[in-house]
């Protein structure tokens, strides 16, 4: 399949680092779907950066699952795998959304740095308290209702209802997570 020149790359709010384009899995006049190719590659683009959000809060999540300690250990420990379990089921579907729109998903962790808005941590050597887990988490969750509005305006504004539906579900899933992190701090 041959492969389109795209945009010319654009900085990316978070990293600060220049963002490269998508690559079209297709070739644009192979792909009638009901969405003009412009809209379907902004839709794309917008949901690579949610996908690095969501990878990096899953990544953090999962991190933190195995590394938290203290008096919430039990608690936290459940709850996190819970979380990281379904968010990781969740990656799949947006980065087949980004296929079905015609281009190929990111998928290595320096496409995800580059894309993502929410603060990369050190690993085990690193991590916080159990408070300070839950206020990376509740901070994490937020970025991606923030990351996930954005794309979801762009793809109703074209009419794609289908990433419209997958991003309605997703604020959905990640508002009740920050929610129920932010209790424990109260």
């Amino acid at each position: 399949m041959a492969k389109t020149k795209t945009a010319k790359s654009k900085k990316s709010p978070a990293a600060g680092t220049k963002t490269k384009p998508l690559t079209q899995a297709a070739s644009p006049s192979r792909i009638d779907i009901g969405i003009a190719n412009a809209d379907r590659k902004e839709i794309a683009e917008g949901l690579a950066h949610y996908l690095s959000d969501a990878f990096t809060l899953y990544l953090k999540t999962h991190n933190f699952h195995w590394n938290v300690t203290g008096p919430m250990f039990n608690s936290l420990h459940v709850m996190f795998e819970g979380q990281y379990t379904e968010q990781w089921t969740a990656l799949d579907e947006v980065a087949e959304r980004i296929r079905a729109l015609g281009y190929n998903a990111p998928g290595s962790y320096a496409e995800f740095i580059r894309l993502t808005s929410i603060r990369e941590e050190e690993g085990a050597d690193g991590v916080p308290d159990w408070k300070g887990m839950v206020q990376q988490l509740v901070s994490g969750n937020e970025a991606v209702c923030r990351t996930a509005r954005k794309v979801l305006k762009t793809a109703d504004d074209a009419g794609d209802d289908p990433s419209v539906d997958l991003l309605t579900q997703r604020l959905q899933t990640h508002e009740k997570y920050a929610w129920m992190l932010r209790s424990l701090l109260e």
